[in-house]
């Protein structure tokens, strides 16, 4: 294990397109893994042979790194714009062994530090003063300055490497499994309070939180509803539906403000939520001790006459894409967009009307292995 500077360097600026040698660059990459950075300015693509950083809007490619012996990287994480990336191996050849986490400096183009584990990371989460490393049912939280291990927190069996921290400056808020089935653990290390919320009776298969750490939206294996709680109470705030049918949910996402939602699923479809939540600070339990936590619906009066699928509220504004394929969702920059990540390389901007809803307008379209294909 060896310690790394603070990552206080701010990258990449957007000339900033490199290549590295690769012994099959004839040939489309299998892309691995794909994440919004924290902001959801750019976004990383993991590849069998070495990963991508690309801009968000305007849509570029910022740099690319292919390796020319293994490459395979299954996580890359940026922090903000930052030249620190977490990486760990994957794929059929991986570049560096699955159970270590990689801090990669790409200034130097090289890894200036490693976290060592007995298991396979499924995950890693980066925020300017931690980095969160994700096994199958342990989390490990280290101070970024030195690798110190600040905490061990046992979870739920965790193959998708599900956690998510704040990200605004001051005390980190982190959620993740807890020790049952469907249940969240939430961590406030400011007030070094735990909150476990029994989320869904099924096991949970994807989260978001927004960037204060206040609200988490979760969903279950079922991929019907979707639920958002207060993080600090555990209380119910809204519950919305994605559909009838049971399906796949891959990508939850808050947009900056926390009015609206986004969620993607294997049906091929994106939905865009408005959510009935206070936007103010963080409130404290006492707040909620004079009454009940607030369910918020437009059918919440008759709440005790029709069945429970019609309380619970349908999207705004949605966008059909291809079945069966694994999109990450992220809000775009420009006003009432959302930015759509495909597993084969696609890249969607897309725009709703906030009043009228409805279907999503593609504004923009990309194929962005492509189109490294094309600039390299």
């Amino acid at each position: 294990m060896t310690s790394v500077s603070p990552p206080i360097t701010l990258i990449m600026d957007d000339h900033h397109h490199q290549t590295s040698p690769s012994s099959s660059s004839s040939t489309t990459p299998t892309i691995l893994h794909l994440s919004f950075n924290q902001d959801s300015t750019c976004f990383a693509a993991g590849t069998d042979r070495g990963f991508r950083i690309y801009n968000c809007d305007p849509f570029r490619t910022i740099f690319r790194r292919d390796f020319s012996t293994g490459g395979g990287i299954a996580v890359v994480q940026m922090l903000f714009r930052c030249n620190i990336l977490a990486l760990v191996g994957g794929g059929p050849d991986p570049q560096y062994p699955l159970n270590k986490v990689m801090i990669w400096d790409d200034h130097q183009s090289r890894c200036i530090g490693e976290l060592s584990f007995r298991s396979e990371v499924n995950s890693v989460r980066l925020r300017r003063d931690r980095i969160v490393v994700i096994l199958a049912q342990k989390i490990y939280v280290y101070n970024f300055a030195d690798l110190k291990l600040l905490q061990q927190i046992d979870t739920f069996m965790n193959p998708k490497g599900l956690c998510e921290v704040s990200h605004v400056a001051g005390s980190m808020v982190l959620v993740c499994p807890g020790l049952h089935k469907g249940q969240i653990r939430a961590e406030h290390y400011g007030s070094k309070q735990t909150k476990f919320i029994m989320a869904h009776d099924s096991r949970v298969v994807c989260m978001a939180l927004t960037h204060d750490g206040r609200l988490l939206a979760t969903a279950s294996s079922k991929g019907t509803l979707v639920r958002v709680f207060n993080t600090l109470d555990g209380s119910l705030l809204q519950e919305v539906r994605r559909g009838a049918d049971r399906a796949d949910i891959y990508s939850l996402a808050f947009s900056t403000t926390a009015e609206r939602l986004a969620v993607s699923s294997d049906r091929g479809t994106v939905h865009v939520f408005n959510l009935k939540v206070d936007s103010g600070p963080l409130q404290t339990i006492s707040d909620h001790n004079n009454g009940s936590p607030p369910v918020v619906s437009h059918l919440s009066f008759m709440r005790g006459v029709l069945p429970k699928y019609f309380s619970s509220e349908w999207s705004m504004a949605r966008v059909h894409l291809n079945e069966g394929l694994q999109y990450v969702v992220g809000f775009g920059h420009q006003k009432n967009t959302v930015v759509i990540l495909g597993m084969d390389g696609s890249f969607y901007r897309c725009q709703f009307d906030p009043v009228a809803g409805g279907e999503m307008t593609v504004v923009e379209c990309h194929n962005f292995l492509k189109q490294d294909e094309t600039v390299s």
